[in-house]
């Protein structure tokens, strides 16, 4: 199968043997940043530093003209990707023989949060969710929208994997993160990632008030710690009909969010510009990988990029939709120290090829050891 390696551009500029040695792991492409949230990143063989911390969720090359007059607008990145960071590294990957495609990260974005504070989500309680941008909001789905299709068509890239297109809730490793006391499940999750900003409290169709006293003392087991019982416990909280409004609100504006940025993005790109959706298949799913209806969004997509990091069970109901040129890319964790089990990657790929993968994305070229890259290369040595 086809793999791809997640690379940041500071894990390539400056460094000029990560080509060559991203290129020796037997991987056909990579998935390059273009747009990524703030982070620390650990570097381990990069010649001039070893952590690289990026302080504010920014794109990785000179935003366009198209931004000077909006009010919501990307920020170039600082000191860790100057300039045009991703067009750099494209153009050294590209000369490994290595096809490049750009990686966006849309509504994830502190940043924007904290600068534009009435964008973000509100939970029941009334706390809002800086690093989540609520994308009901008109003007939040138009930024989101034309940075897809910005940050998406770089020179250089012949496809995009567009993380984070679509809610992003509660679930967020933020600095210092204190929220794990209590675990949420699946249910805690959904009530504390029901935004009540002005639009989605309009949105839902019922009294928004009175769902939000509801979603409370929904909320009061789980502070308890009672078990988490999924979607079930969300309709037994809030009421069933109640529990499908909020559920029909989300579902319809996440919906309409993905197909007008892929729209977007298609009206930028060359033709045979492949565009592919961080996803997961249970629609009220919030995070990086959006939450969507698999029938839908392969309708819309080329493709989607599905997490296997506990198994490849999420790949199934988008193998049940998808069509002969549809790609479905199974994504591992290949770092040790994150969780991942490199050594296993052929069997992982064996499993995911079994239900329905086609592709395979490793996560992350930059972080790996040099001991889990030589996992990945012998994994992928009989692909």
């Amino acid at each position: 199968m086809r793999a791809s390696a997640f690379v940041y551009p500071w894990d390539v500029n400056g460094d000029p043997e990560a080509p060559a040695r991203i290129a020796s792991l037997g991987v056909a492409q990579v998935t390059l940043a273009a747009a990524y949230h703030s982070t620390r990143a650990l570097t381990p063989r990069h010649p001039r530093h070893r952590i690289v911390t990026a302080e504010y969720a920014a794109v990785l090359y000179p935003p366009g003209r198209v931004w000077v007059d909006r009010d919501l607008r990307p920020h170039p990145a600082g000191d860790w990707a100057p300039g045009d960071a991703f067009g750099e590294a494209a153009s050294a990957l590209a000369s490994a023989g290595l096809e490049v495609h750009s990686w966006v990260v849309l509504a994830h974005n502190s940043r924007l949060g904290a600068e534009h504070p009435e964008t973000s989500v509100v939970n029941a309680y009334g706390d809002r969710y800086p690093w989540a941008p609520c994308i009901a909001q008109p003007r939040v789905r138009a930024y989101l929208t034309a940075l897809a299709a910005e940050a998406a068509v770089r020179p250089g890239a012949t496809g995009t994997e567009l993380e984070s297109l679509g809610w992003y809730g509660l679930a967020h490793l933020h600095a210092h993160d204190k929220t794990g006391g209590v675990r949420l499940g699946e249910a805690g999750q959904y009530l504390m990632s029901l935004c009540f900003c002005p639009t989605c409290a309009q949105g839902y169709g019922v009294d928004a008030e009175e769902l939000a006293a509801r979603v409370r003392a929904a909320l009061e087991p789980v502070w308890r710690g009672a078990a988490d019982g999924g979607w079930g416990s969300v309709e037994r909280g809030l009421g069933a009909e109640t529990a499908a409004a909020t559920r029909a609100w989300r579902e319809s504006v996440a919906r309409t969010l993905q197909e007008d940025a892929i729209m977007a993005v298609r009206a930028a790109a060359p033709e045979g510009f492949r565009v592919l959706l961080h996803a997961d298949p249970v629609s009220y799913h919030c995070g990086a990988n959006a939450g969507v209806d698999p029938a839908h969004i392969l309708s819309a997509a080329d493709g989607v990029v599905v997490p296997c990091v506990d198994g490849t069970h999420r790949l199934v109901p988008f193998a049940e939709h998808a069509g002969e040129r549809t790609v479905l890319a199974a994504n591992f964790t290949v770092v040790s120290g994150m969780g991942g089990n490199p050594s296993a990657l052929a069997e992982d790929a064996v499993r995911a090829r079994a239900e329905g993968a086609n592709e395979l994305r490793l996560y992350h070229a930059g972080l790996a050891s040099d001991a889990d890259l030589a996992a990945v290369r012998e994994g992928l040595a009989g692909w």
